[in-house]
């Protein structure tokens, strides 16, 4: 939790203001029973009204102080929360999106998006209830058994048993509640993962008809999730029945004993209602600290687990040179004997992968389902490092070249294209923001999409909902390409990116990527029609390249691409 509080550095005057004006109102709230006092002895018991009048005025003065003095302390601490709890967020999100793909696998988008949201709000609660109660409910418990002990020193002893006691309850539920948070957290990641994994893959589980077992894996974890909370619930319930059983002993110990006193002289009737006053005081505020306690015991455990994502570094780290493309001439992407296995995996999804490729080249990658080739592509931007040999970008280890640098010369289409909420212009400016309407249509037209674009009421200014799921398969993927083309990245890799187009569409788009001026493309598929075409043809099986040729070459002297080949042409045929 204190590795956390260097985010309140920018709110160091609200830190400090929002305690003290909760001082000052603890301070006046500690008067009352004493005025309260007064009022019973001197004006009740001598029947002056003009000074119960004045005593009133009095209490009502602290009244508005007090509650003055706690809107302003609220201020302070609600904007030094929610100041913190912002750039936790910011820095946080921040420190994700440098995780490379690895780092993600391992930890899982859901634990990621909990950690996020859920502890990040438990932590700027924590710190708003801790600004609010760390000075006042401390002060308040202290000043009340003083003053107890300035009105009779032997009644103040019921105050003192009353607050160890409590103070013995508090820190039994602490110890046994604290772990069980934690628990909940983990839990809690758990069923979130499990929610969306169903929500995502929704269209699988009704195919296979899947949905009484899921939901009953569902319910499982939702059950072990529940029994957690419910034990933890418990626990903490306990305090408050607890705290009211004990002090409202303690209360009823300071009326018996202050009926002996008064009754022998020893005590005033209002110095008793301040005793008692005084025990109410303790009782509320004893719990208020107690109840803030567990909240920063639940803050603690969501600071632990952000802290060990704030511990994640990622395993990518770019180098200091920047990479240029538009001068390079020759091989510009070579790979040389790379192996690569993912996080956890003992065994390489591609190895021993040797090629190059010439500046301008337009390579096919084919293969079987599993055989390496989105393994493959995805190290060439570094989405993952190699285990072992060596990638050249423009006769350099692409770990020599900066990150942004990197990226900026390589634009990736997904086969799963991904369009963001905004506007369809929106979605285009991510490949250059500075680009021109002129701009944006060149690459439609190249992409295929200008259609899709006119067809719709705004042109480019067309709403993009969540996902763009106002938007068919085919029309995703073409304004994705689009947007990957108003990058002008000078390595292009097309990731099964058409397969939602029809044979007429994708041979179109081929022939305008073909057209395009010094940039080398990578065009991953499953189907031959698409990259029979390419200059060379790279022919992937079981994570190993068996062959590499032109389509007629492949055909005459590759047996798996024959028979990828042969399987296609009579599926077509029939």
């Amino acid at each position: 939790m204190l590795r956390l509080v260097r985010y309140l550095k920018d709110y160091k005057v609200e830190s400090v203001l929002a305690p003290l004006f909760k001082f000052l109102e603890a301070a006046f709230e500690l008067l009352v029973p004493l005025v309260i006092a007064k009022i019973i002895d001197i004006g009740i018991g001598n029947k002056d009204s003009n000074y119960i009048i004045k005593m009133g005025i009095l209490l009502v003065t602290l009244a508005v102080i007090g509650l003055t003095s706690a809107i302003v302390a609220q201020y302070f601490s609600a904007k030094a929360a929610t100041g913190f709890g912002t750039k936790l967020r910011d820095d946080l999100f921040a420190h994700i999106l440098q995780f490379s793909h690895a780092e993600t696998d391992i930890l899982g988008r859901e634990t990621l998006v909990t950690r996020i949201t859920n502890d990040s709000d438990q932590v700027q609660n924590g710190v708003n209830r801790f600004f609010r109660l760390v000075l006042r409910s401390p002060f308040i418990v202290a000043g009340a058994f003083i003053m107890s002990f300035n009105i009779d020193a032997k009644m103040s002893l019921i105050a003192f048993i009353v607050i160890l006691i409590l103070s013995i309850i508090v820190a039994l539920i602490m110890s046994k509640s604290i772990g069980l948070y934690r628990n909940v957290q983990r839990k809690l990641d758990k069923v979130l993962g499990k929610t969306g994994e169903n929500l995502t893959g929704i269209r699988v589980i009704r195919a296979f008809s899947k949905e009484r077992s899921e939901i009953g894996e569902y319910d499982i974890a939702t059950e072990d999730l529940y029994k957690d909370q419910v034990r933890v619930g418990n626990i903490s319930a306990l305090l408050n029945p607890l705290t009211y059983v004990v002090v409202n002993l303690g209360i009823v110990a300071i009326l018996q004993a202050g009926g002996i006193q008064v009754n022998i002289g020893n005590l005033t009737t209002g110095q008793v209602v301040a005793l008692i006053n005084y025990m109410s005081q303790i009782l509320v505020e004893l719990v208020k600290f107690a109840n803030l306690i567990i909240l920063l015991a639940k803050a603690s455990a969501c600071a632990k687990r952000i802290n060990e994502i704030f511990d994640i570094k990622s395993s990518i780290n770019g180098g200091n040179s920047e990479l240029v493309l538009n001068d390079f001439d020759g091989d510009i992407i070579t790979f040389e004997n790379v192996g690569f296995a993912y996080p956890k995996s003992k065994e390489e999804a591609i190895s021993d992968i040797t090629f190059s490729v010439r500046k301008g080249e337009t390579i096919g990658i084919i293969g079987g389902t599993g055989s390496g080739k989105s393994s493959l592509i995805n190290l060439i931007p570094r989405f993952y490092d190699i285990s072992r040999g060596s990638i050249k970008i423009a006769g350099r280890d692409i770990k020599e070249y900066t990150l942004d640098s990197l990226r900026k010369n390589v634009a990736l289409v997904e086969q799963k294209s991904r369009l963001f909420r905004g506007n369809i212009r929106n979605n285009l400016l991510w490949g250059d923001e500075s680009a021109t309407d002129e701009e944006l249509y060149k690459a439609a037209d190249i992409a295929q999409a200008t259609d899709v674009i006119n067809s719709k009421e705004g042109k480019l200014d067309s709403e993009v909902a969540m996902y763009g799921n106002n938007f068919s398969g085919g029309q995703k993927q073409r304004l994705s390409i689009a947007r990957s083309l108003v990058k002008r990245a000078g390595i292009l890799i097309l990731d099964d990116s058409s397969s939602a187009l029809d044979y007429a569409t994708d041979s179109r788009l081929r022939r305008a990527i073909k057209e395009i001026e010094n940039i080398t493309t990578f065009i991953v598929s499953q189907r031959i029609v698409s990259i029979k075409s390419a200059d060379r043809i790279i022919v992937l099986d079981d994570g190993k390249i068996v062959g590499i040729g032109t389509h007629e070459e492949l055909l005459e002297n590759n047996p798996i691409y024959k028979e990828i080949y042969s399987s296609q042409i009579m599926t077509e045929e029939d």
